[in-house]
């Protein structure tokens, strides 16, 4: 084994053997162009007083590639910085090499806060789909809506401390003899009740659903049915309710298709009225009636709804999943930067996965 400091050719060597084994983020790299991201990200750090000295600032593409490496792993800050430093893949992935500085977690950290007090994150979520779409994945065919919750750490509060958040005040407002704890009291994210169906017992008769409390927020997305990527978010607190966001900017208008699909969630007479006014054809499923048997009729039309609906729990499986998407900072804002970053590198690695398909239009 050599005992010395590695060579310039063996590091080259390396990273010959991990292209030839197929490194994903290699062609993630290739696939998407990172500089139509640089515009954004100087506008939203501004400009720099070069008066006042300081060691010359890190690149913002480089940062913005290391947010992506962290969406889609799940990983914190921390975690992120030692990985890039670690593995040649990531290093190349960011275009550093061995002996190159690394920004810490506190620099990803302002970085991430510059983004979102500019209000950036939704402006690169649109240049990254307009990449796309100018690639050839055109958004048609429809587009699927649906949302799910995001776990975010839990609190602990006594039940006057919980009412005074349920009337919407802040931290600063219910803890202000103790500044450090409000810092980290999130009055944005709620409790909500999510129902799992139980599978039917031995005796082949169904079991009552599971109750499962879930604290956090939620990510609401409209995909387009063709080539599944994600055109619109949206994030919430948990016990929002899905079928009013509907109409708060889910519905992408460059869809060539007019079809809507979505769960019972989302019927209602408003947001019918809300799709035929802007030109498009709900394809929502229908409620079952109270304590009557569905017809027969609308039992199929919804299972063959379901058909088309359920590609849009792929998105979701993949960031929970593979990605281990959960909220892991404090309020509403933070939490809308961390899911829109993961619906960034979700698209980003279907663009991959289209391309390895050739399912361009």
């Amino acid at each position: 084994m050599s005992s010395g400091q590695s060579g310039f050719w063996e590091v080259q060597d390396r990273l010959r053997e991990l292209t030839a084994q197929g490194d994903p983020l290699e062609k993630l790299a290739t696939t998407v162009d990172f500089e139509l991201f640089r515009a954004e990200l100087t506008a939203a750090l501004g400009t720099r007083d070069l008066r006042k000295g300081g060691r010359p600032a890190f690149d913002p593409v480089l940062k913005f590639r290391m947010l992506v490496l962290q969406a889609l792993h799940g990983l914190s800050l921390a975690q992120t910085e030692y990985l890039v430093a670690d593995r040649l893949s990531w290093m190349r992935f960011c275009r550093l090499g061995p002996g190159d500085a690394v920004p810490d977690a506190n620099t990803l950290w302002d970085f991430r806060e510059a983004l979102i007090a500019s209000g950036a994150m939704e402006r690169l979520f649109t240049r990254l789909d307009e990449a796309i779409t100018a690639a050839g994945y055109l958004p048609m065919a429809g587009q699927i809506v649906d949302a799910t919750l995001v776990a975010a750490p839990r609190q602990r509060n006594t039940e006057a401390e919980k009412a005074r958040i349920k009337t919407g005040e802040k931290a600063a407002q219910i803890w202000p003899d103790q500044p450090a704890k409000a810092r980290q009291k999130d009055t944005d994210a709620r409790w909500t009740v999510k129902f799992s169906k139980a599978k039917p017992g031995p005796d082949g008769k169904p079991q009552i659903d599971i109750a499962i409390p879930t604290y956090g927020y939620k990510s609401h997305i409209s995909i387009d049915r063709r080539h599944g990527v994600i055109r619109r978010g949206k994030t919430t607190d948990a016990a929002a309710h899905d079928g009013a966001r509907l109409r708060e900017g889910l519905i992408d208008p460059n869809n060539t298709a007019s079809a809507v699909w979505a769960d019972t969630a989302y019927r209602s007479a408003e947001n019918d009225r809300y799709l035929e006014g802007i030109g498009r054809v709900s394809r929502i499923h229908r409620r079952k009636p109270a304590g009557r048997t569905m017809a027969r009729h609308t039992a199929r039309a919804n299972a063959a709804k379901s058909a088309v609906r359920a590609h849009v729990e792929h998105p979701f499986a993949y960031q929970k999943g593979v990605m281990g998407l959960v909220i892991r900072t404090i309020g509403l804002a933070r939490a809308h930067a961390a899911i829109t970053l993961a619906n960034m590198a979700y698209n980003m690695k279907r663009w991959c996965w289209l391309d390895r398909r050739g399912l361009s239009a």
